[in-house]
């Protein structure tokens, strides 16, 4: 398998960081993954759920939202956990399995700059599928866009800080990259929960709900849910988001090695 230490040439420290960044990309891609699952079935969800009338009549249970106006939010928070604590935790653990990291540690490059470009590439791509999954809704299912888009911006910001926070917690307590898939699919299924993705959060009964605010995806659905209806988002959420941030980005700055 080609790894990052074998697809870049040693270069100087003000080139190594974009090489690195474009190597990575190539073996995002090649992995299919982060492709498949962190783009690909978001988007098929929402093209199922926008085939089905039944998700494009206002319901009571939302506040007169549609199940698909509710949904797109769902998506979004979907796409960046998928990258931020199943994808990307499992390719650093990897390297640092297979050494990869350490040798990175004798060339100019140095492993940090691993850790950068697949900030970047994770980064990049979630961007790029949360303007597709807005410009689909809009374009073919009738969905409007954030009518708040400043709002909607500044929770998109705090939901990727609070949720690569997390992941790089993850790659850096995780001994493999077995143990990053599996310590990931563990938070995943239990937070896209409380996100709302099997059970709406506003037809959640209260207590739920409440759980549901102080979780990361739970309140960047809210905050982004919030700043699509024309409100800004509410700073109960951002504070919750930017708690997640601090602490794990600390904690894993503390606990990441580089073998």
């Amino acid at each position: 398998m080609l790894t990052t230490a074998e697809a870049v040439p040693v270069a100087a420290p003000r080139s190594a960081l974009r090489r690195l960044t474009i190597a990575e990309a190539k073996l995002f891609v090649r992995e299919r993954y982060g492709i498949i699952w962190g783009v690909g079935f978001p988007l098929i969800l929402l093209i199922i759920f926008g085939n089905i009338p039944a998700f494009r009549q206002p319901s009571k249970n939302l506040g007169g939202l549609t199940y698909l106006e509710a949904y797109v939010p769902i998506l979004i928070a979907f796409v960046i956990a998928i990258l931020s604590i199943n994808a990307m935790p499992a390719i650093l653990a990897g390297y640092r399995e297979r050494g990869v990291l350490r040798r990175m540690a004798t060339t100019p490059v140095g492993p940090s700059r691993v850790l950068a470009a697949q900030l970047m590439v994770n980064l990049v791509l979630a961007v790029c599928t949360l303007i597709l999954i807005l410009g689909v809704a809009w374009l073919a299912f009738g969905v409007s866009l954030p009518r708040q888009p400043g709002g909607f911006a500044v929770a998109a910001i705090f939901t990727l800080a609070a949720l690569l926070a997390l992941g790089l917690f993850v790659a850096a307590v995780a001994p493999s990259g077995r143990g990053a898939n599996a310590i990931g699919a563990l938070l995943f299924f239990p937070m896209m929960f409380f996100a709302g993705l099997w059970l709406p959060r506003a037809a959640m009964p209260p207590v739920l709900r409440d759980i549901s605010d102080f979780t990361p995806l739970g309140a960047a659905v809210q905050a982004l849910q919030d700043s699509a209806q024309g409100h800004w988002p509410h700073p109960l959420y951002l504070a919750v988001m930017a708690c997640y941030a601090l602490v794990f980005g600390v904690a894993a700055a503390r606990l990441f090695r580089w073998e």
